[in-house]
């Protein structure tokens, strides 16, 4: 199958290598390296038969056997079903943490190609390119094989930017599977989630990209950007600092509400730290200093579960369902119920209605604020 892919055209936006070749000079010194990956259900792992086989840890294994002096470690912070706006809020938990040298982001078929997705976008990229470590970063467009969307449209924007590698899946695999040179069925049963072939196959993209910059690495080649010129947002960027709450570090006002105590045991147990309920009028009540306000909240796939009136300032401005009417799995939901507003202290409110047939609590997970 590779010899149909045009892998020359993955490598959408070139970008700016310095930094990925200082990680590999200091991988060709022997140095101890992190190598991390930030994305949606296809960066997880989804529907390949192990870890192994996904596609991220096979880039991390190209480190490994092109550095073999090298000591990498592997961090992935794949979660199924989120976006770019959840990773803006949990990237200095989930990744940052862990003091990257190189980072892989990866959210195209999960953010809608909008505005709203390219400011989410640009924050979360903005965030890990001017972290401590000084990350190299690589953005990776994945794709829906039935009809190639994706939000590569929007991210090249930032790619661009920000002078950025960005390698396209929209650009090298798509068109073999459109010409009917690959067939969709033996890469992904779903249109989107690779099998270990199509994994095998993402990460080939990937890692020709990498086989093309370690052949160019004594070819100097200036930094781009420093803390000194480093360029101004192509959005309003209110998602650059964004922060996630919930009940492990803000006190709330509950009302029929308990905190959430049980474990969480890794990133994709994304259903904890919150507060559950399931009495009629159970409401919880919170006051921070934002301009935009998302609730995450969990959807069950079973159904029997609450909704949730939400009020803002005193406003109501959305009505929350916790019932899932996909049948992949439980979701966890990210809804928008405030957006560039004046930067000040808003309050929320949220208030449950209950109906009789209920055996799954209102799951509220998070609230995530934009600054």
């Amino acid at each position: 199958m590779k010899e149909f892919i045009d892998y020359k055209a993955a490598i959408c936006n070139r970008g700016n290598l310095y930094r990925v070749k200082q990680v590999m000079k200091r991988a060709v010194n022997g140095e101890a390296l992190t190598v991390g990956f930030i994305g949606g259900s296809i960066t997880q792992g989804s529907l390949a038969t192990n870890e192994y086989n996904c596609y991220a840890y096979k880039v991390f294994s190209w480190w490994k056997e092109n550095f073999q002096s090298a000591d990498f470690k592997y961090v992935n912070a794949g979660i199924g079903g989120t976006t770019s706006h959840f990773a803006a809020a949990r990237v200095d938990s989930d990744l940052l943490s862990h003091a990257p040298d190189v980072v892989f982001v990866e959210f195209s078929v999960n953010d809608e190609s909008d505005e709203h997705f390219l400011e989410t976008y640009e924050g979360l990229v903005r965030h890990i390119y001017q972290s401590q470590t000084a990350p190299a970063v690589i953005l990776i467009s994945n794709v829906f094989y039935d009809t190639g969307a994706n939000a590569q449209l929007q991210h090249s924007r930032v790619a661009r930017h920000y002078q950025l590698p960005l390698i396209s899946m929209q650009s090298s695999i798509y068109p073999a599977v459109r010409d009917g040179k690959i067939e969709a069925s033996d890469i992904t049963p779903d249109n989107l989630h690779p099998n270990d072939m199509g994994h095998e196959l993402v990460a080939s993209v990937v890692n020709y990209f990498l086989d093309r910059t370690m052949q160019e690495i004594l070819i100097g080649e200036q930094q781009a950007f420093n803390e000194n010129n480093f360029p101004e947002s192509i959005t309003a960027n209110t998602y650059e600092t964004a922060i996630r709450i919930n009940s492990r570090n803000v006190q709330a006002i509950i009302q029929g509400f308990r905190v959430d105590n049980s474990l969480q045991e890794d990133v994709t147990d994304c259903f904890k730290n919150g507060w559950l309920a399931e009495n009629d009028e159970a409401s919880i009540s919170i006051q921070e200093e934002c301009s935009g306000i998302a609730v995450q909240y969990r959807k069950y796939v079973e159904g029997c579960a609450p909704k949730a009136h939400v009020m803002v300032d005193g406003k109501e401005v959305a009505l929350l369902d916790g019932n899932f009417d996909e049948t992949w799995g439980d979701k966890l939901e990210l809804t928008i119920v405030l957006e560039h507003a004046d930067y000040k202290k808003h309050s929320i409110e949220i208030k449950l209605e209950c109906k009789e047939d209920i055996t799954n609590p209102f799951n509220l997970v998070s609230i995530i604020l934009a600054r």
